[in-house]
């Protein structure tokens, strides 16, 4: 792609911030993958900053999107599961472009449900599903599961009827993506949206596009879906001799074990990677809108995801648990005044929660105070701050699975409160701790398979250390450093002298 002659603009860029579902960080041809080619995804890593350790720091949807929307640890937004309601107290994204002028807008889904204080009744709809909008984006295109504007759309191309068979909702409609050209897929119609709805702007814009692939269903969109031999696929991670008991819960359910059939499994694969190929094409049109329009020198681009996939590995399917797999994502930000790094990766370690930092720093607004993470605006000026974070953390809930107990013994029985665990990451240990005060210790070492564990205490008391100060020092901090003191309003710092 040839970047056009820069034009001049007014105050503010256009910011597209891009979100891809159960995309894992290894699957990008920039950091080596053997089998998958990402060439507009590493052309945008080309033109910014690639960050190569970026992690999510929840799973599935709604609690990894709650982060990463919020810039807050899971401990913090306490959305534990899809379905679990974001408080309305909370600031986002959306709202924070608001107040820099823009009229954030919203292409695909957010998968945050309704604080229910706002709801207009036990009757308001919007109580019985996960994939509400997140509150200040305006919602130019719905894709959520129950959706049919998709249905609708390729009912006009000639492929049935809405309401019947594969078009019953925007979730059947996928899963016939192989039956139909990949110009008719529900990634080339989110596309397509976006790019005309980008050139009818007469003013800068921020656009969200909330990309569902390489989601399930394990389908690719036309020509994608056969693009992938199934002989050359790699052989998934084995699951640990003895696995842990919340480990061989989902090598037991259907619905999370990996095929033990191998055909199926490279079947599998085939198709996850069809579909990554597929978003990697679709973005090198939107890159390429940006250019004819005159675009690409005043956009900010940011690129991640909600989370990863397990894709067999440890005998898993979609993400879950404590591993690497379900955490790793990519994580690219492109700023057009930011160009001395451009091209340069970043080895620290970055979380989802310093998108929403970094934003509000592109967009010269405070970061909220509520945000446990971090502008990653050093990074983009081509700095590594010696001040930054040394591991990475991930928080797993799995209590949804207790769905229909008896809580008669409330506020007695406190067993949901232990379906819980805790991740930090660090460059030779991997410590998790859970909710009923078990814990696991990896040497990553020896196995950076996650497959070897410490039991030395001297190996395992500082991570179980590290962890405690982490936790502490990432409390709740609405009104901790303010001071009813001579008016004070900010920051206890800026009022103590």
């Amino acid at each position: 792609m040839e970047q056009p002659t820069p034009y001049a603009d007014s105050s503010r860029p256009n910011v597209v911030f891009i979100t891809l579902d159960q995309f894992r960080g290894d699957c990008l041809s920039a950091c080596g993958h053997p089998i998958v080619s990402t060439p507009n995804i590493d052309f945008l890593a080309t033109n910014g900053v690639r960050l190569a350790r970026h992690f999510s720091q929840a799973a599935p949807c709604g609690p990894g999107r709650a982060s990463l929307y919020t810039g807050m640890y899971q401990m913090n937004h306490r959305v534990v599961s899809n379905g679990s309601p974001l408080d309305r107290r909370h600031d986002n994204v959306a709202l924070m472009a608001q107040r820099a002028g823009y009229s954030p807008t919203m292409f695909g889904y957010t998968d945050q449900s309704i604080d229910p204080r706002d709801a207009t009744g036990p009757d308001d709809p919007r109580l019985s599903t996960y994939t509400g909008v997140l509150p200040g984006f305006e919602c130019a295109l719905d894709l959520s599961d129950d959706s049919t504007v998709f249905p609708e759309w390729l009912a006009e191309l000639g492929y049935g009827t809405v309401g019947e068979g594969s078009l019953t909702n925007f979730g059947t409609a996928l899963t016939t993506e192989n039956e139909r050209p990949a110009s008719h897929s529900s990634t080339a119609f989110l596309t397509d949206e976006a790019i005309s709805w980008i050139g009818r702007q007469s003013k800068p814009w921020f656009a969200h596009l909330s990309y569902l692939r390489p989601h399930p269903p394990y389908v690719g969109a036309g020509k994608f879906a056969t693009l992938f031999d199934p002989a050359a696929m790699p052989t998934p991670l084995a699951p640990m001799a003895s696995p842990h008991p919340l480990h061989q819960e989902y090598l037991d359910h259907k619905h999370r074990a990996a095929p033990c059939d191998e055909t199926a499994m490279r079947h599998l694969q085939t198709q996850y990677f069809g579909m990554i190929a597929e978003v990697d094409f679709q973005l090198g049109r939107l890159w390429q809108s940006f250019m004819d329009q005159g675009l690409w020198h005043n956009t900010v681009i940011v690129l991640t995801a909600d989370h990863g996939e397990q894709l067999g590995d440890h005998g898993v399917m979609q993400k879950l648990g404590w591993f690497e797999e379900s955490y790793f994502i990519p994580g690219i930000v492109r700023s057009p005044s930011h160009t001395a790094a451009h091209g340069s990766v970043v080895t620290s370690y970055t979380e989802n929660i310093d998108i929403f930092p970094t934003l509000c720093d592109l967009l010269s607004q405070p970061v909220p105070v509520q945000c446990d993470g971090m502008p990653l605006t050093p990074f983009l000026l081509g700095e590594a701050p010696p001040w930054w974070r040394t591991a990475a953390h991930w928080e797993f809930d799995w209590r949804y699975r207790r769905i229909g107990i008896d809580d008669a013994n409330w506020p007695w029985d406190r067993d949901l409160e232990s379906r819980h665990l805790t991740v930090l990451r660090r460059d030779d240990l991997s410590y998790v701790q859970f909710g009923d005060g078990s814990w696991m210790c990896f040497d990553l070492v020896v196995d950076p398979t996650w497959r070897t564990l410490v039991s030395d205490p001297a190996q395992v008391l500082p991570m179980a250390q590290e962890m405690l100060v982490w936790r502490s020092r990432h409390a709740e901090r609405t009104f901790t450093d303010m001071l009813t003191f001579r008016g004070g309003i900010g920051r206890v710092s800026d009022v103590i002298r």
